[in-house]
């Protein structure tokens, strides 16, 4: 039995499951403020823009953004998505947040070719080791 309140509302476990994620974590966020159920009593309703909004939370995680970072992002988004100096605040967030993911994929390639030099020298060091 499904717990979808209607087609376009949702209830705390459906959310968690089409996720993956606890409900703690879904209550979490709404303590912070990235999403906002209505009540219904003591049940939390999640609309689809909830669910949009914790798809773009743990997308942003995995690619990097903190909880604070997507709130900001959302705070400006939500004020006026008309207003040139809310959009370049998002334009100005996305461009740190590119630099500083080009600076870590610069940094892992760069531990990568390390890593590589390093192997090669251990293998290099046990043929040595095994022809002696």
């Amino acid at each position: 039995m499904t717990s979808k309140i209607s087609p376009t509302k949702y209830s705390i476990s459906d959310l968690s499951k089409e996720f993956d994620i606890t409900t703690r974590s879904i209550r979490f966020y709404e303590d912070q403020g990235l999403v906002s159920p209505a009540r219904k009593g003591q049940t939390r309703i999640y609309n689809q823009r909830d669910k949009v909004r914790l798809k773009l939370i743990l997308r942003g995680k995995r690619l990097g953004f903190s909880l604070a970072e997507t709130g900001r992002l959302f705070e400006l988004y939500d004020v006026d998505k008309t207003s040139a100096k809310q959009l370049n605040s998002i334009m100005e967030l996305i461009h740190n947040k590119k630099r500083d993911l080009t600076q870590q994929l610069e940094d892992i390639n760069a531990v990568l070719i390390e890593l590589n030099d390093l192997e090669d020298n251990c293998q290099e060091t046990l043929r040595t080791l095994e022809t002696k």
